[in-house]
């Protein structure tokens, strides 16, 4: 049951976390239609605000990860066990998929569009690399270093900064990005580009794990 419990979490987790993202970006594209800029402002607050929540909610039971390069690097760094991960990561897949439906339903769209926007070029393949690898180092150098407790208010600060400061405004997470497919709105990804976003955010979770290693070899490192 503690595991059923714990996959609840991360479907339920995942599934709000899409429609956070989704449906703050089809408000967005609603209340600002002919501007681009105030409308990636609109989906990243929304988004900053609302990811510390879910991860204080869900965060006791399952970690609330919602994404499965977190999944992995926290069974590479030994503190969750392959069997879960195995099981998050269909769970999280499965959860966005559901909450970018849910988006659609709640702004009365159709339930399933297949999104037409091609994101994948060399600059955004770069900046999802950049943008996983800042996410797992923002998460496991805080839990290495004993401050685990600042992790949903730096989470969402640095997300809701990733917005900007990349040019694939950071989706950082293969669940969400296959989640995204399913929404022809501001936040969708058409499918040829999700692969290679996916490609990124694997290389991204490699590359930070790689960084923590090297800076923080042993858990609450002190400094002299």
């Amino acid at each position: 049951m503690n595991l059923v419990r714990r996959l609840g979490a991360e479907l339920i987790g995942s599934a709000l976390l899409a429609a956070l993202v989704i449906g703050s970006g089809i408000a967005a594209q609603r209340l600002s239609p002919t501007d681009t800029g105030l409308q990636l402002l609109e989906n990243a607050f929304a988004t900053a605000l609302g990811l510390p929540v879910l991860i204080l909610i869900f965060g006791p039971v399952s970690g609330a990860h919602f994404n499965p390069v977190v999944s992995l690097v926290d069974s590479l760094s030994g503190r969750r066990a392959w069997r879960d991960t195995a099981l998050y990561i269909p769970t999280q897949v499965l959860g966005c998929i559901a909450g970018a439906i849910l988006a659609n339903i709640m702004f009365a769209s159709t339930a399933v569009t297949i999104s037409t926007t091609d994101r994948l070029t060399p600059a955004t393949f770069l900046s999802e690399i950049v943008a996983t690898a800042g996410l797992i180092l923002v998460i496991f150098v805080l839990a290495r270093t004993d401050r685990a407790r600042l992790t949903p208010a730096a989470v969402g600060a640095y997300i809701g900064a990733a917005y900007f400061f990349t040019s694939s405004a950071s989706f950082a997470n293969p669940a969400i990005t296959i989640g995204r497919i399913f929404s022809d709105t501001f936040a969708g990804i058409a499918p040829a580009s999700a692969p290679g976003f996916i490609a990124a955010q694997l290389v991204g979770a490699g590359v930070g794990f790689a960084v923590i290693r090297f800076l923080y070899p042993a858990e609450r490192l002190t400094t002299s």
